[in-house]
């Protein structure tokens, strides 16, 4: 794609770095086949291709964002199936965010929507807050048919639509990290989190029983927060950058005194943007080589264990439709770990249609964009339920969240089948078939 930036544009590395990207995209429309949106809208602006000519005309005429940029942005879930599908090697993940950067500087919303990306930027990243608003949602939920009927106000109902009727527990409640059993074969630090050990703390207790149980000893470094990804897809970079700033001062001390040979993650939407501090803070020269050293650290909780050569187990009986979150097979490249996993644990693995599709998480998407949200998780569930399995399995906290509200299979976090298969306690959300 030609560009026309000036030479004092292109001296901010912002810019310098979209024009890169903008002049890789040869136009071929292979995206558009991928895109969430544009299958389900068949808007070219609701394209990746779309979305491109859109930022290069405002980023190249220096000019503020306005409605129809914001209108078209804001519905790209940040998916990256499109990364996946180019065959120019287009960075879009980058180029969309620097466009929501921009966004976020340049263009004032109307007033409600911007209370409400306020209260989510200002909730969901700090577990205190954010139990307290799933409480207060629990009381407010009969609210939700009203709230739907003000378009400004559908976002709220969202929220409390998704909230869980009942506040989850941890199993490991005040018994501490357990300790690593045999040859040690590991030392490695584990991200609390923000959202997920709110929703489903089972998650994590299921992460550090099974790390245990194979000789990793597992810390959890004192001052972790939020990666960040929640603001930062939300173009509120100063507090993306302040959390991923906080977390690499924590785990660079962390390897600095004791020794890390990874840092696992088990929500593969913070994966993705873990992976990625060493390019946002690349600007930084006090943090730059620091946050690269620990993207480099960075992994998935699959992609660990799968360099731990786990034993093969029997048959289960159990079949498994595994979801690949778009974090994990788009911004993380990882497809075959989990379910090689699941195989060699003995589960019988299923792969739903169009699992390149997002199911309409993406953060803070399915609140934001409730609408489209839903026609994206109604086509996922009918697929997934099209398998015919016992229960479904995914890494991502957000997709177990939004597929839960539109089917009745249970849904697990692929760490939590695998530690029941190695020893650990059977899920209290896997309810067995009578017949098993």
């Amino acid at each position: 794609m030609q560009t026309n930036f000036t030479a004092a544009q292109l001296a901010d590395p912002q810019v310098a770095e979209s024009e890169k990207i903008l002049r890789r995209c040869v136009h071929c429309g292979f995206c558009t086949a991928t895109c969430p949106t544009y299958v389900t809208l068949g808007n070219e602006l609701d394209s990746p291709r779309g979305r491109i000519y859109l930022i290069k005309d405002m980023l190249e005429n220096g000019r503020p964002a306005d409605e129809q940029v914001v209108t078209h942005i804001d519905r790209c879930l940040s998916c990256l199936a499109c990364v996946t599908t180019c065959p120019s090697g287009v960075d879009y993940m980058h180029l969309v965010d620097h466009a929501r950067i921009h966004i976020e500087k340049t263009y004032r919303r109307p007033l409600a929507d911007r209370l409400i990306r306020g209260l989510l930027a200002k909730t969901l990243p700090y577990p205190g807050r954010m139990r307290a608003a799933l409480t207060l949602a629990r009381f407010g939920r009969p609210l939700s048919p009203f709230l739907k009927r003000i378009q400004a106000l559908r976002p709220l109902a969202a929220m409390l639509d998704l909230a869980p009727s009942s506040p989850a527990r941890s199993s490991m409640a005040g018994l501490g990290i357990p300790q690593a059993s045999g040859e040690r074969r590991g030392r490695v630090a584990i991200l609390s989190g923000c959202a997920q050990p709110v929703l489903d703390p089972g998650i994590n207790d299921a992460a550090l029983r099974l790390l245990a149980r194979f000789g990793v000893e597992v810390v959890t470094p004192e001052g972790e927060v939020c990666c960040g990804a929640i603001v930062h897809h939300m173009g509120k970079e100063d507090q993306a950058l302040d959390f991923a700033r906080r977390n690499v001062d924590v785990w660079i001390r962390e390897l600095e005194t004791g020794g890390l040979d990874a840092i696992i993650i088990t929500a593969s939407g913070c994966g993705t943007t873990i992976k990625d501090y060493g390019h946002m803070l690349r600007l930084d020269p006090a943090y730059r080589d620091k946050a690269a050293k620990v993207s480099s650290l960075a992994k998935d909780i699959t992609e660990y264990l799968a360099g731990l050569d786990l034993p093969r187990l029997d048959a289960k009986g159990v079949t498994v439709a595994y979801h690949s979150a778009c974090s994990m097979q788009h911004g993380q490249k990882i497809v075959a770990a989990p379910k090689n996993l699941l195989k060699t644990a003995g589960f019988t693995v299923r792969d739903p249609a169009e699992g390149h599709l997002c199911c309409g998480s993406a953060g803070t998407y399915n609140i934001l964009q409730p609408e489209i949200s839903g026609q994206l998780k109604a086509r996922k569930v009918k697929n997934i339920e099209a398998t015919k399995a016992d229960v479904i399995a995914t890494g991502n906290i957000g997709c177990m969240t939004q597929i839960a509200t539109g089917t009745a299979m249970p849904i697990l976090h692929t760490v939590e089948l695998l530690d029941w298969a190695y020893g650990g306690p059977r899920p209290q959300k896997y309810k067995q078939k009578a017949a098993s």
